[in-house]
């Protein structure tokens, strides 16, 4: 039996996740916390967040994330895949840093402008 607390909604149900019955997920108020319980047991994902390096301007670091959650077991290494990411301004929200991180099909995106 696996606990977590849900993080769809401000409820913040507390689940507890059978795995060896299936997935079965009780304790969620709505259905969404069922369809959490079950993914974060069978294949975890996260949307990672992180910031590079601008080689000139008046900032130092250029804030990124990805355009789609990866494979929790991926995290680090996509984070350690940027340090050797470097860019020179002007940077536009949304400009794509650093494509198919580890080969998940998710880029690392700018969030600002500069």
């Amino acid at each position: 039996m696996k606990e977590l607390t849900c993080t769809l909604c401000p409820r913040g149900c507390r689940l507890a996740v059978d795995e060896n019955s299936n997935f079965t997920v009780t304790g969620n108020a709505c259905p969404r916390g069922a369809e959490y319980g079950r993914a974060e047991c069978e294949n975890p994902v996260r949307t990672v967040t992180s910031t590079v390096r601008l080689l000139s301007g008046t900032h130092p670091r250029c804030p990124v994330k990805t355009d789609r959650p990866v494979p929790k077991a991926q995290v680090k290494n996509a984070v350690l895949a940027l340090r050797s990411i470097s860019l020179c301004p002007p940077v536009r929200l949304g400009q794509v840093v650093l494509e198919d991180v580890c080969n998940t099909g998710a880029n690392f995106i700018a969030t600002r402008s500069l």
